[in-house]
């Protein structure tokens, strides 16, 4: 499935104007290469979006490739799981990672030898040196933002010394947190991440991929800079809150470079502002409690912010790129509004979406002068902006399903839909003139009454004889389809749940999910998983990934037809 938005225009942001004048001076020889670098630790979600978009869909434009790399140096939270459903969100989402008929597939972990091997190196150097101080001592000789650290009494250690201490490390000799590989910088150093940064530690914990063969794992610092040398990436983009690693970046490669192992250019690294979306989490920490404490239920829950949920609540892929491509790439971190994203979401819908008509609160319409046992055939635009796509056909017969609020026996001003004495229109249909309704025994309206006018049926002559302000959706109570819908809404009453340090899950939203027994056209009886509709006057609907099946559908409302919440105070 190929979802690329070719007729995008490439916007112009800081980082198209930093490759364009590399590309005029020739620094890469006209080559851009990026990458993408989860960490195989959970579900991506929306903010990962916008970096597969940005890192994804810059290296297109330029007609270079972009890298999927796993970032896989904490074993403890990495499956294969997370990597098999990592690859196939970044595929959903319209893109590939291959040039020249070699797939551009990486993992750290496929580095571990050089990454050692370059540990190593740096300590001959003198550059990196085994620290034996406990995790405390390391943190409170840091110092702080008005005082200098203090360096380690194992700073000076010999190079043979810290040779064979780094060799036994490996060796599985000593316990974790006995001793690390720390750089050897500046520990006064304004920037707290080049105060002799930890580059190595032990871990004896099984990695996914490489097993038990290793008891010393790299820091994600060590190995980002490299890994990106090794793959010969031109523009590293990440996210701001990388921008004071910069430095650490730079110094590392800088000391392979004059040590002969990479040769320049060496990859540059280039902030952005990350994706903060109101209503929403993207704390991977926080949404694994939400699965864990069932507030959700799991991961590709329609109300989550990852991936494989929004895709099961019905996203497209063209959507979110529309969005991203909206809300542009800058330096400056802020919120983007829910509505921007559901934005994009319609008007991508609006144009594909074939149009059914659906019931969600169904209650009983009898036609009393209807012949019985008579399913008279009418027909409506599958969309209305494409007749190309045709008509589609459905039958309509002496008792209809319309919804509940389409009647009301004492209506306020302006109410134009069903009450005794008024006339409406049936859709497509005939105009019908309201004569009552039944009750049950509490009062509860169990059926509506009406006459109909067999010479104005919806698209012949006599139609336009008839002129009433009211228009109202219905089903044949005959040939309906069953349905289970699922109304969803925001997952959080709040634009940030989170701010100021609150319980988020204080503004979970409780009318997040409704359930509703509905009453669908025929036609979408047979819908297959993922099919999107619009339900006339109820909004965007798709049948469930996982639970819906052709003659018995599950749907899913993916957005409603307009903004219901409004602009935050």
């Amino acid at each position: 499935m190929n979802t690329e938005r070719n007729d995008a225009p490439a916007a112009s942001n800081f980082i198209r104007n930093t490759i364009d004048e590399d590309n005029r001076t020739g620094k890469w020889g006209q080559r851009v290469e990026t990458r993408f670098p989860p960490e195989p630790n959970g579900y991506l979600h929306i903010g990962h979006a916008k970096s597969i978009c940005l890192n994804f869909g810059v290296a297109r434009s330029y007609g270079g490739v972009c890298h999927l790399r796993f970032d896989d140096t904490n074993p403890e939270k990495e499956s294969v799981e997370y990597v098999d459903s990592i690859i196939d969100s970044v595929r959903w989402l319209g893109f590939e990672w291959e040039k020249d008929g070699k797939e551009q597939l990486y993992f750290a972990s496929d580095y571990y030898d050089k990454l050692y091997e370059f540990a190593e190196l740096l300590i001959e150097r003198g550059k990196a040196y085994v620290d034996s101080q406990s995790a405390e001592e390391i943190r409170a000789n840091r110092g702080s933002a008005s005082e200098v650290g203090t360096p380690s009494r194992f700073r000076e250690r010999s190079v043979q010394e810290n040779l064979d201490l780094f060799r036994r490390m490996k060796a599985g000799e000593f316990k974790e947190g006995e001793h690390v590989l720390r750089a050897k910088i500046d520990m006064s150093s304004p920037n707290f991440n080049m105060r002799d940064p930890v580059i190595y530690r032990i871990r004896f914990a099984h990695h996914y991929r490489t097993g038990d063969t290793w008891c010393v794992y790299p820091m994600y610092d060590y190995t980002h800079c490299i890994s990106d040398a090794l793959e010969n990436i031109t523009h590293s983009l990440c996210t701001l809150e990388f921008e004071d690693h910069r430095p650490l970046y730079d110094w590392i490669l800088n000391e392979l470079a004059e040590a002969g192992i990479f040769t320049r250019p060496l990859p540059q690294q280039i902030e952005f502002s990350r994706l903060n979306l109101t209503y929403a989490i993207t704390s991977k920490r926080k949404l694994l409690q939400l699965v864990t404490e069932g507030h959700v239920e799991g991961w590709d829950d329609p109300r989550m912010p990852t991936i494989v949920g929004v895709r099961r609540r019905g996203f497209t892929p063209e959507a979110i790129q529309l969005f991203c491509e909206r809300i542009g790439v800058t330096k400056v971190d802020s919120w983007i509004d829910m509505s921007v994203f559901e934005g994009a979401l319609r008007d991508d819908l609006d144009d594909k979406a074939p149009r059914t008509a659906a019931v969600l609160d169904p209650v009983k319409l009898i036609i009393d002068n209807f012949p019985e046992g008579v399913n008279e055939p009418c027909s409506a635009p599958v969309h209305p902006h494409h007749p190309e796509q045709g008509v589609r056909e459905f039958p309509i017969s002496r008792e209809l399903w319309i919804e509940r609020e389409d009647f009301n026996e004492a209506p306020p001003k302006g109410y134009f839909r069903l009450f005794p004495g008024n006339k409406v229109r049936l859709r497509y249909g005939y105009v019908i003139e309201c004569t009552g309704a039944d009750k049950d025994e509490n009062g509860n309206i169990v059926a509506v009454h009406c006459n109909y006018f067999p010479d104005s049926k919806s698209g012949t002559e006599g139609a336009n004889n008839y002129k009433v302000k009211g228009n109202i959706h219905w089903v044949s109570a005959a040939a309906a389809c069953p349905a289970e819908v699922r109304i969803y809404d925001r997952l959080f009453r709040e634009p940030q749940p989170d701010a100021g340090g609150r319980d988020f899950l204080e503004a979970l939203n409780p009318d997040s999910k409704r359930v509703v027994n509905a009453y669908l056209e025929p036609g979408a009886r047979d819908a297959l998983p993922e099919q999107r509709y619009q339900f006339e006057r109820h909004g965007y609907f798709v049948a469930d990934r996982v639970d819906s099946k052709p003659g018995k559908p599950v749907f899913n409302r993916i957005v409603s037809l307009r903004d219901s919440w409004g602009k935050p105070a």
